[in-house]
């Protein structure tokens, strides 16, 4: 059987990315970064661990103030600093609501992104 290559399509522009803390623990964030750079996009992922929010951790009683503080020792501030024309992508749930409701960015999920992606360039 012939093994196909399949090409991603082909975007231009840097992207902040944040890895699910599941992709980082179990599976290889690295391959969402091949793809990624395979796309043509520069990748910066400001924070290698977790966003702070942790599924429902962040919304516990008593837990609000220390989810905060790990998301800003990296992820948030990057967010904010990113350029209107930087892409913010997060697969993870909690990921996203933490960058949604802690900034004025909507992050994309990866698919999202592939599917932006593929319309452009059609």
């Amino acid at each position: 059987m012939k093994k196909e290559h399949l090409s991603p399509p082909k975007l231009s522009g840097t992207i902040v990315y944040q890895a699910h803390c599941h992709q980082k623990a179990l599976l290889n964030p690295e391959a969402a970064h091949e793809l990624l750079k395979q796309m043509g996009l520069t990748v910066v992922e400001p924070q290698k661990g977790c966003c702070g929010m942790a599924g429902s951790f962040g919304f516990e009683k008593g837990k609000y103030e220390i989810s905060m503080r790990i998301s800003e020792m990296g992820l948030l501030p990057a967010v904010r600093e990113a350029s209107s024309g930087d892409l913010i992508v997060a697969d993870g749930f909690s990921c996203r609501t933490q960058i949604l409701q802690a900034t004025e960015r909507k992050p994309l999920h990866l698919a999202e992104l592939l599917l932006l992606a593929l319309n452009r360039t059609r």
